[in-house]
This record gives structure tokens, sequence and C-alpha cells, in this order.
């Protein structure tokens, strides 16, 4: 049986939040039964992109017919001003319809506007989460996830993060083995979980503003294995254990340890993920051991280190 997905569309849509979801479906199509894609827009016809390009053949919601699946791309207008109600009617009649409904990027800014997110749980660019915050205090936004699914609504984070939800989309449809397969062929991660962090701790740290923290920091992401205790930070900061933990509080709004743990805890994710075992992953990332790093996938992610390189490691690991 054929599955039906229908991306709505429209002026200034992000082209990747369509081309890559769409691609993702048509390389799962060679190994089972095609999923049929539809463009959808409030009016029709051709749309320009916010590239310039254009992606044509869009219908109505009128000539899209049933549809299994609703995917609402994103636009930065989106999260910048008020979704034009055209679009509202549009998402809202082929969304009323469809077993499930996705948003790519601030495609959740839609969602949100018709109320369909209303107590759940949700995500979208980390650049615009706190405006989606405001906006529509109703919806339990998590700005770090990469993509949730909350019953029948799933939202994804920017850009390439359409394409871990289309992959978790395929594996609900038709198995993991079809998913890997097509992450394969894409030369993409096997999928990053849902909620895993939508950038790196380096990227995530907010720029310290005093120069001896920065310096601090810059040493400790280059070498996380070497001796990072407090005192030995406080020392190579040239000040007391309690001023250090003062600057993190300040400038960083954590603890010395609850950072340091996040730095290690980064190197040991990534080390799995390039093939790594478990034992060197706890010693190079400075978790120690096996146990310790148990211990910290366990409390922060919800699984352990072996399961989360089986699920989500590279082709190159496996």
């Amino acid at each position: 049986m054929t599955h039906r997905v229908g991306f709505v569309v429209f002026d200034g849509v992000t082209m990747l939040d369509v081309s890559g979801p769409a691609e993702v479906l048509d390389q799962a199509g060679r190994h089972v039964t095609p999923y049929e894609t539809v463009l959808i827009s409030p009016r029709g016809g051709q749309i320009t992109t916010s590239n310039g390009l254009a992606l044509t053949g869009a219908v109505t919601t009128a000539e899209a017919g049933a549809l299994d699946t609703v995917m609402v791309a994103g636009g930065d207008r989106l999260a910048l001003q008020p979704v034009e109600r055209e679009l509202l009617d549009t998402v809202g009649v082929v969304a009323a319809g469809a077993r499930r409904v996705a948003s790519v990027c601030t495609g959740a800014f839609v969602l949100a506007a018709l109320g369909l997110l209303d107590g759940r749980r949700a995500t979208t660019h980390w650049r615009h989460a706190e405006s989606l915050v405001r906006r529509y205090p109703e919806v339990r936004v998590e700005p770090d996830a990469i993509h949730i699914r909350d019953g029948r609504f799933a939202t994804s984070a920017g850009i390439s993060a359409g394409i871990d939800l289309t992959l978790a989309l395929v594996e609900e449809d038709h198995g993991a083995d079809v998913a890997r397969a097509v992450a394969r062929e894409l030369v993409v991660y096997m999928q990053r979980p849902g909620g895993q962090s939508q950038f790196s701790v380096a990227l995530a740290t907010p720029p310290a503003r005093s120069g001896l923290l920065r310096t601090l920091i810059a040493a400790v992401l280059a070498d996380p294995a070497a001796d990072h205790s407090l005192s030995a930070m406080a020392a190579r900061a040239a000040v007391s254990p309690r001023h250090l933990t003062r600057l993190f509080r300040a400038e960083l709004d954590t603890t010395p340890a609850q950072w340091l743990e996040e730095v290690r805890l980064s190197r040991a994710q990534q080390m799995l993920l390039a093939g790594h075992g478990v034992t060197v992953a706890a010693r190079d990332s400075g978790l120690g051991s096996d146990e310790t790093l148990r211990r910290v996938f366990a409390r922060r992610l919800g699984t352990t280190p072996s399961e989360y390189r089986a699920r989500f490691g590279t082709t190159g690991s496996r």
C-alpha cells in the first residue's frame, strides 16, 4: 500500500527542509513500496524558496487527496512574524485527516499557532526556541532536542534535523534495517537520537566574559581526559576554587563539575560514534571507568554506551 506524504510549502520556505526529507523518502522507496509525495501550498502552483530556487507543481488542499503523513516545512519568517491565515488554514485542513503530522525547523510555529502542540513536547531550531516559548506558552518546548514525537505530532530542529526525523518515520513504517540502508546511502548517521543535543558542548557553552575562563575552557576542550579537578582548574586559572565556582555560575550558569561532565560525555559520544569501544571512550574522554561511563549515559541520555553506539553509529563503525 502506497504511503502518501504531503509537504506543506510557501514562498520563503527553506529548500532543505523539503528536499532533505523528500530524499529520505525517495531512497526508502528503493527498498520498500515507494512513498508518494505531494507539495501543498495555499494557492498551488510555483513556490519561491528562501534561496531563490523554485518548487513547481504544488497543489491546493482541494487537490491534495488523502494523506497518511503531513510535513510542514520551515522558513525564518514563520518565527519572525505572525503566520498568515491562508497558511494556517491549509495546514489545518490537511492535518485534520492525517495519521501523523510533522514539522521541520520553524514549521513548528504553524502547528503551535493552530493549537495542535498545546500541552505537548516540541522542538524547533535552537535560535528560535525562545520565540516559540514566548509566543506559545502552552507548548512544552525542549530547545536542545533534535526531534520529538508526542502522540501523532512530531517536530524537529533546524534543517538537517528534518533528515533525522524522516529516518525515524521510515523506521516506524518499515523497520530499522530500511532506515539504516537509507542512512548509508545518504552518508549520514544511522540516526541521531531525537533527544541528542542540537549542538556540541563547545558550541553550546556561552562565551565567557573573562579571559581566564575562556583560556581554561579551551584547555579543557582540547584535552578532556587530563586532570580537571576543581583544585587543578582553579590552580590553572590562578584563582581559588570558590572564586572559580562563582565565575562558572555567573558566566555559564553551571558548576565546574557539571560543565566538565558534559564535556566528557560529549567526547565519549563522539568516540563511540567513530567506532571506539566503551573502555577506550571512557578512558580518553576522562570519565575513567566503564562503570562511570555507563552511569553518566544512564543519567543524562537514558541509555547505555553500547546501545547508543549500536543504534546511532556511523557507517564507518559498522
